[in-house]
């Protein structure tokens, strides 16, 4: 199960694996939080030259570091050095920073919070719920963007019972739906958006979640009426769904005159439009 923590209104990639019931976190990501570092490049290049380091040294955390397919800033899945929480508190002793300590707390935290999830699903809902409020999200946008991942999550279920493989077949229907129905591919709306390693989802406004859950919607009970096995047969299906929701788009902005899809963001204000103001 991937999912995205926030430390500090920053986020962390990680993995949680149910069968291990083991959380693994994105080295890079903790990485640039404690050196902030002000791009992931810069992250990754840290890394490097740190891993590089402790692995002449003989430190068996990273010889034995692990690598998992994360959500990149450009939004492909790629291999991600990763690691436990033992392996990342061995890896924070090396980094000298004053955000060591609670970061620390905040892993443990995060381990004590999921074992409560596991008890009770719910909290998990709870959860995120704050840390989006932590992001400043109005409570309508929250309960549409709650909303679109309820949809969101059963088409994948559909998928994965209908044979489609998660990782690449995943990614691949889900752009087939959003260039469907946007007229972008997931990667050209996060630029449009100024996106790098941000989730597109949580930058969208209530008018595209809106629409992106009518796509996904429309996608899934396609496929169910179709009986659609396999990537092939759900690509078609997506295609379809994805047009409902285009269909459903330009006749909106017929009437209002105005774009659904915008380059409007929640990102904060860049340090240049300060300087302007």
């Amino acid at each position: 199960m991937s999912d995205i923590k926030i430390f500090e209104n920053k986020k962390v990639r990680s993995q949680y694996d149910a069968d291990k019931e083991v959380w693994y976190f994105s080295i890079v990501d903790i990485v640039g939080i404690l050196t902030e570092q002000p791009t992931v490049e810069r992250a990754r290049n840290y890394w490097k030259v740190l891993k590089s380091r402790l692995i002449k040294e003989g430190n068996e955390t990273v010889t034995n570091c692990n690598q998992l397919k994360l959500e990149a800033e450009d939004g492909k899945l790629r291999l991600t050095d990763v690691g436990n929480v033992e392996d990342v508190f061995r890896i924070i002793q090396s980094i000298p920073s004053p955000k060591a300590e609670p970061f620390k707390q905040w892993l443990a935290k995060v381990g004590y919070e999921r074992l409560q999830e596991i008890n009770d699903p719910s909290q998990s809902i709870d959860r995120a719920r704050e840390n989006w409020q932590k992001l400043g999200r109005s409570e309508k946008w929250i309960q549409q963007r709650m909303t679109g991942q309820e949809t969101r999550n059963k088409l994948t279920d559909y998928w994965q019972e209908s044979g489609v493989k998660k990782g690449d077949e995943f990614a691949a229907l889900t752009n087939i739906i959003h260039q469907e129905w946007t007229g972008l591919s997931v990667k050209k709306h996060k630029e449009l958006k100024g996106l790098k390693s941000q989730n597109l989802r949580d930058h969208m406004s209530e008018a595209e979640l809106i629409f992106t859950a009518l796509a996904e919607l429309s996608t899934r009970q396609i496929a169910e009426t179709d009986e659609a096995k396999g990537l092939q047969e759900n690509a078609k299906a997506s295609k379809k769904g994805g047009k409902i929701a285009k269909d459903a788009r330009m006749q909106l902005e017929q009437q209002t005159g105005k774009k659904v899809v915008t380059g409007e963001n929640f990102l904060p204000p860049s340090k240049e439009k300060k300087k302007l103001k």
